[in-house]
Order: C-alpha cells, then structure tokens, then sequence
C-alpha cells in the first residue's frame, strides 16, 4: 500500500530546514530515534546515511521506518511518514541527494561542497516511500 502527501503535507515538510526526526527498530528490538536532514522528492522522501551506521543497518534489515517533522510553536504541526524505505549507493545518485539536501539546510552557496563531502563512498541514499501519512497542521484548534 502507498500513500501520497497532500499539498498542505507536502508544503509543511519542504518549508524551510525543520530536521526529521527518524525512528527504526534496532536488531535488540528497542527503538530509536534520530533527526535528520532530508528533501521531498516526488511522494518520497530522501536523505543519506552511511551504510554502517545504525540507521543503515536497520534499514538493511528492516525496511520500515517512520519520519516526523513538527513544528515546535503555536500553532504546533506535524507530519508523520511510515513507510518503506530502499537504499542506493549509486554514486552519481549520492552525489546528488547529498548537494540538494545540503542545498536546503546549509544554502545554496554550501551545497556543492557539502554534496561532494556527504555523496561518497559508504553513504546510502535512502527513499522513505510512505504508507501511511498523519498530518496534524494546526493542533490549537
């Protein structure tokens, strides 16, 4: 099963540098939970990680990830993404997801030196396909 985002979830997820904060299952079977940079690409959404890092192994072995991004002020949003995630090491791919994701959290002037530093060897792109999305984008009322 898929899900797509809305306008409003869309818009809410790609405004400005608000991390995600991820959450897998690690092989002990406690869950864990890290912010990440990530862009919206498509009804997908996309980061890097290192393919030995916890989050790359979890998703080696499990797949299914949940992403939320709030907004930690009135009117207090959020967006929650459960999904699938598959994983690349193509390097073309890496150098591209990391530049469009340095892009949005360091600028544009920073992107192309944070892409070549963050799209090499050992890193993942990760596509977090939903299958579920929770939005709650004015929780005041």
């Amino acid at each position: 099963m898929t899900a797509t985002f809305s306008d409003a979830a869309r818009a809410f997820l790609g405004h400005g540098t608000r991390t995600g904060k991820l959450g897998w299952v690690a092989a002990d079977g406690r869950p864990l939970v890290a912010p990440i940079w990530f862009v919206v690409e498509a009804d997908e959404l996309v980061f890097n990680t290192g393919a030995a890092s916890a989050k790359g192994t979890a998703i080696a072995r499990d797949p299914r990830l949940v992403l939320t991004v709030d907004l930690e002020e009135p009117p207090y949003r959020f967006v929650q993404v459960q999904g699938t995630a598959t994983t690349s090491e193509d390097p073309d791919e890496l150098v591209r997801s990391a530049t469009a994701i340095a892009g949005r959290y360091m600028g544009a002037d920073r992107a192309e030196e944070f892409g070549r530093r963050n799209g090499v060897r050992g890193e993942l792109v990760v596509r977090l396909r939903p299958t579920k999305v929770i939005e709650t984008l004015d929780v005041t009322q």
